[in-house]
C-alpha cells in the first residue's frame, strides 16, 4: 500500500536537468519546487507558477502481442505516444511495470505500463508512486472508457473506479483513495448484445483507429499542458470540445 504523500510548503531553487535521486537521500520528505515566471500560458497569463512535483503518468493495458492494439490497451498506446512526443525513452523495469524517465518542460515526470495484467495494475502504481514520492494529485492514470463514444477524450482532477478492474486495482492499492486525476479514453460500447469482455480485447475497425490516433496525439498535447501549468481553464475547453468533436452544427 501506499503511504500518503505530502507537499511541504518549501521552495527551492530547482535543476535544469532533473534526476530522480534515491529515495534514502530524501528521507520520506517529497520534494516541491515552485517558480513564477515571465511567460505566456494557455490562459494568456502574464505571469504563472510552475510546479515542479514529478508526475507518475500510468497507461493502463495487458502485456503482450496477444493485446495490442486492442480497445482495452489504449492507455498503454497513449503512453508511447507521449514518449514520442516528449522523446522519453520507455526502457527500464521497475515495480512490475516498464517505465520511462524524463520531463515535461523542466517538470519530472515518469511514464509506465504495468506489466502485472490489467487486473493487478496497482501492484505497480503504489510502488511506484512511493518511490518517486509522487502526490496523489500528480498520479494521472490513462485508460479506456466505455461510456465516451470512440476517441473522445476527458480529464478529470479525480472520480471512481465504476466497472473498469485495472482503476478498481490502482484505487485498492492506494488505500480506498480516488484523489487523483485520469484521461479518459473513449472506446463506445459493445453493439447488440456484443459480451462486453469481447469486445474490449476486439481491435479497432479503420476509421475508428483513425480516430483514436487522432485522439492519442490530442492527448498527449493536453497531458503536456496539464503538467506544466495544471487543471486551467486551457484543460476546461479542451474537455468541452471533446465532448462536443463528432457534433456536426
Amino acid at each position: 500500500m501506499l503511504n500518503a504523500v505530502f507537499a511541504t510548503n518549501s521552495s527551492i531553487p530547482c535543476p535544469r536537468s532533473f534526476q530522480f535521486p534515491p529515495p534514502c537521500s530524501r528521507g520520506n520528505r517529497p520534494i516541491r519546487v515552485t517558480a513564477a515566471m515571465n511567460a505566456s500560458s494557455p490562459d494568456n497569463l502574464d505571469r504563472f507558477k510552475v510546479e515542479y512535483t514529478p508526475w507518475l503518468i500510468v497507461g493502463l493495458g495487458n502485456p503482450g502481442n496477444k493485446y495490442h492494439g486492442t480497445r482495452h490497451n489504449v492507455g498503454f498506446e497513449m503512453i508511447d505516444q507521449i514518449s514520442r512526443a516528449e522523446d522519453v525513452p520507455m526502457n527500464t523495469i521497475q515495480s512490475k511495470a516498464l517505465i520511462g524517465i524524463g520531463s515535461i518542460g523542466d517538470v519530472p515526470i515518469v511514464l509506465a505500463k504495468p506489466h502485472a495484467y490489467m487486473n493487478f495494475s496497482g501492484e505497480s502504481v503504489a510502488p511506484l508512486a512511493s518511490y518517486y514520492q509522487v502526490p496523489l494529485r500528480h498520479i494521472l492514470l490513462v485508460y479506456d472508457e466505455m461510456r465516451l463514444p470512440n476517441g473522445v477524450l476527458q480529464l478529470h482532477q479525480k472520480g471512481g473506479y465504476m466497472h473498469h478492474n485495472g482503476v478498481k486495482s490502482v484505487v485498492g492499492h492506494l488505500d480506498g483513495c480516488c484523489e487523483f486525476p485520469r484521461l479518459c479514453i473513449g472506446i463506445g460500447k459493445p453493439p447488440g448484445q456484443m459480451d462486453m469482455k469481447a469486445f474490449l480485447l476486439q481491435k479497432f475497425s479503420s476509421v475508428e483507429q483513425e480516430q483514436i490516433d487522432s485522439a492519442l496525439r490530442q492527448g498527449a498535447a493536453a497531458v503536456r499542458t496539464l503538467v506544466l501549468y495544471g487543471f486551467n481553464k486551457s484543460i476546461m475547453r479542451f474537455n468541452l470540445g471533446q465532448k462536443y468533436k463528432y457534433h456536426k452544427v
